[in-house]
């Protein structure tokens, strides 16, 4: 009996990876209004998905230091299923805003969009970092 369960918990731990959600990894953003652009590292929070602002860069692609690395871009964010993503919040840190927010995945494209107090934004289409 012992074996039997350490057989399906093994299975189970090693099975993990190939359920997680596509979205999952390391996307760059569109350079912001000052040429900016940042590493956003999205991942699980519990039963969401949440990304962080894990690296900022100069418009040169040059490392910079940023207030906002570590910081929550995307948050509460939920998989709809065909690639589509909603019910969470982006933040933008050059316009200081959190938007209602969807996302859309295509292959290693990722369509930003969101809107707040009624006036909604294009957030551009972020890449998979490889």
């Amino acid at each position: 009996m012992k074996k039997t369960i350490l057989g399906i918990v093994t299975t189970l731990a090693l099975a993990t990876p190939a359920f997680a959600d596509p979205i999952y990894g390391t996307w760059k953003t569109i350079p912001d209004d000052n040429g900016n652009f940042g590493h956003i590292q999205v991942a699980a929070c519990g039963a969401k998905i949440c990304g962080k602002l894990v690296q900022s860069f100069n418009g040169s692609g040059q490392p910079i230091d940023s207030p906002n690395n570590g910081r929550d871009i995307i948050w509460d964010m939920e998989a709809d299923g065909g690639g589509k993503y909603s019910g969470g919040k982006v933040y933008s840190p050059d316009r200081d805003k959190t938007y209602n927010s969807k996302l859309e995945l295509a292959g290693n494209a990722l369509k930003v969009s969101g809107c707040v107090l009624g006036i909604c934004r294009d957030g551009g289409t972020w890449s998979r970092v490889k």
